[in-house]
Parts: structure tokens; C-alpha cells; sequence
């Protein structure tokens, strides 16, 4: 299989550059898969896990916060607002952050801020999706 160039980053770090065959992602418009050759193009990203199957054979998974894909004829760019290798959430915090927002959503009152408690709410289920994703790939 036909291998392309990717480089995914943060504001914060680059968390992978290497050569590999396939990538997953969640595009604003749906589920995105992207191999060698593949038609130019940007969109944006949504939270959520995104998949990649190395050169070696290997996948690596990343919890990506949302940010914009470029494909290029040789080369996949993934800018992320916020991203993190799959390994290393933390499930616990974040079931219980989940907990909380569904607490707060719950019970509203004139002091909460009900877009930021959903958008919390939001972020909790994607980086649960991407810790399933992770332990289900082997």
C-alpha cells in the first residue's frame, strides 16, 4: 500500500511526523479517510479520535480537540487546537469532568453557563470515543 507524508500538531507539540498509509478523522462534515493520493483538500476538524496506520503497520491514535486538515498531493497536515496521544488521557478525570457537566446541565440555574457546560459535555464524550478507539485497535 501506497504510503504519504503527515505531520500532526498543537500549539503545544508535534505528536507525529512520519510516513504512514491511512488516516481517520471526524471533518465537520463527517468521517474522513484519507490515503495516498487522495484529492487536495481543507476542512476543519471536530473533536475527536483520529487514526493513523504507520508505514510499520502501526496505529497510532490521537484525541484531536478540533483544528483543520490539509491534504496535499504528498502531504497530510493536521493543525490541532489541542491534541493528545490517545495513551495518555486519563480516563478517570475524564469521566468524572463528564460527570460534572452533566451535573451542571442538570441543574441549571442563572448563574451556570449552559454552552460552556455543553461544549464541556462535548469534549468529555469525544475523548471517551478516543479511549475506546485506543484499547480496541489491538
Amino acid at each position: 500500500m501506497a504510503t504519504f507524508k503527515c505531520r500532526v500538531v498543537s500549539a503545544r507539540e508535534e505528536l507525529y511526523s512520519g510516513d504512514i498509509k491511512v488516516l481517520v478523522a471526524s471533518g465537520c462534515d463527517g468521517e474522513l479517510g484519507i490515503l495516498a493520493g487522495h484529492m487536495p483538500l481543507i476542512t476543519l476538524l471536530k473533536p475527536g479520535p483520529m487514526h493513523l496506520k504507520t508505514n510499520q503497520d502501526t496505529d497510532e491514535v490521537i484525541y484531536v480537540k478540533g483544528g483543520v486538515l490539509e491534504v496535499q498531493p504528498h502531504l497530510v497536515t493536521v493543525l490541532a487546537d489541542e491534541a493528545e496521544h490517545a495513551s495518555n488521557l486519563d480516563e478517570s478525570k475524564i469521566a468524572e469532568a463528564r460527570r460534572h457537566a452533566e451535573q451542571a446541565l442538570a441543574n441549571q440555574s442563572a448563574n451556570i453557563d449552559t454552552s460552556a457546560a455543553l461544549a464541556s459535555l462535548a469534549e468529555t464524550v469525544a475523548q471517551l470515543q478516543t479511549i475506546r478507539k485506543f484499547k480496541n485497535r489491538a
